[in-house]
Order: C-alpha cells, then structure tokens, then sequence
C-alpha cells in the first residue's frame, strides 16, 4: 500500500479537492503536479514568479518525503504558451535542479486547472 506524502501546507486542497500531492510506493515518490500560485492562491503576473512558486511546492513535496530536488530522476511539465515561456521556465528550473540532470518532457497544452495558470510540473523520485 502507498504512504500518503502531504505536507501542513497542502493539506486544504487534499481536503478540498481530494487528491494526494504525492504518493510513495516501493521507494519510489509519485507526485501530483504543482502550479505555481502565490500565498494568495492567485497565479502572479510574472512568468519567473509562478515558476518558482511551483518549484518551490515541488520542493515542499520533496521535503515531507526526506527528499530534495537531487532524488528527481523524472519530471514532466505541462506549458500554456510552451514556446513564449521556455526560456523563462529553464531559467528558474536550472535554480533548483542540478546535474545529474533528470529526464524530462515539455508538454504544451491550452489551459490547467487554475485559471490563468501556465505551468504545471509533475516529479517523480527516488
């Protein structure tokens, strides 16, 4: 059986919206995607400012599982507007994921759950 992984801070949308942040299963750390809102819960005018915000709930998903961004072997993200914000997007990424660099995929889609979201990023970790 999977141990939930959820940290104090997002325990209101597990309650709210019923779905775990992450999952750990035989070692490995599944995690939901995250966006990037702000404390506000609204998603920031700038692009840099809502990419760290969502890795930086990405690191709290890694941290209530004893883990940092050096255990992500895997992540995909999800981009509204892929090709206006990948460098932006690579900018902030190369802040808090180093070599080894792990696997990953880009995917451009029209929208996300939070209205006016543009990124959504998904880990997985060992």
């Amino acid at each position: 059986m999977p141990d939930l992984i959820l940290p104090d801070s997002m325990r209101p949308q597990y309650e709210n919206f019923h779905f775990a942040p992450a999952q750990m299963h035989n070692g490995i750390l599944y995690a939901s995607g995250q966006i990037g809102a702000g404390a506000n819960g609204k998603v920031p005018e700038s692009a840099e400012e809502e990419f760290r915000n969502a890795w930086n709930s990405v690191g709290a998903v890694l941290a209530a599982a004893n883990m940092d961004f050096s255990n992500i072997f895997e992540f995909t993200s999800y981009h509204v507007g892929l090709q206006e914000h990948m460098r932006a997007f690579m900018k902030v990424k190369d802040e808090f994921v180093k070599e080894p660099y792990p696997a990953w995929t880009a995917i451009g889609t029209t929208e996300l759950a939070l209205p006016g979201a543009r990124v959504e990023i998904r880990v997985q970790a060992v």
